[in-house]
């Protein structure tokens, strides 16, 4: 049986349907400060999230993860930095390597764009993503006790960066 590659490529307007239906059979409490999607659903592209600021996980054709980059404030201060504000993979393409695949592309672009320092922010409990996010240089460099009420529980903001130098 032949396993098709990953291929990682810049989304484009018409993936809108297809990102918007992986968001929603991906959302979990696991990952989500927003309530589950509900009808009617709004288009995944609007002014503050445009295509060009995503990576599109490809395999046998089909589209099985996003990631989603972009300066973490419109301050030129921080123009040197770029922010993950979302990693999904489909159920389907879990632990075949996607979202690192993802995360190293949206390094490598960070580098190309003159980024010279990448951050993200993920919830205490998803230890998943955290493990992911350290085996690929990332370190725990904050932590917001309780920032967020999710379900009825207060839940750690863990703020995580690493250099794109090294």
């Amino acid at each position: 049986m032949i396993v098709p590659e990953t291929l990682i490529r810049t989304a484009e307007r018409a993936d809108d349907d297809v990102l918007a239906e992986l968001d929603r059979v991906t959302w979990s409490r696991l990952h989500a400060v927003l309530p589950a999607p509900v009808p009617p659903y709004g288009p995944f592209f609007d002014d503050r999230h445009r295509p060009e600021d995503y990576l599109v996980a490809v395999r046998g054709g089909v589209v099985v993860g996003y990631v989603r980059t972009v300066p973490p404030t419109p301050l030129v201060a921080t123009a040197h930095v770029r922010q993950i504000q979302g990693l999904v993979v489909a159920e389907s393409a879990r632990g075949l390597g996607v979202a690192r695949a993802l995360l190293r592309a949206a390094m490598d672009r960070a580098r190309a764009d003159g980024a010279v320092r990448m951050t993200l922010r993920v919830l205490g409990h998803n230890a998943p993503a955290r493990a992911l996010y350290a085996s690929e240089g990332f370190t725990v460099e904050g932590v917001l006790p309780g920032e967020l009420f999710l379900d009825g529980e207060y839940v750690d903001d863990v703020l995580m960066g690493r250099s794109l130098t090294r």
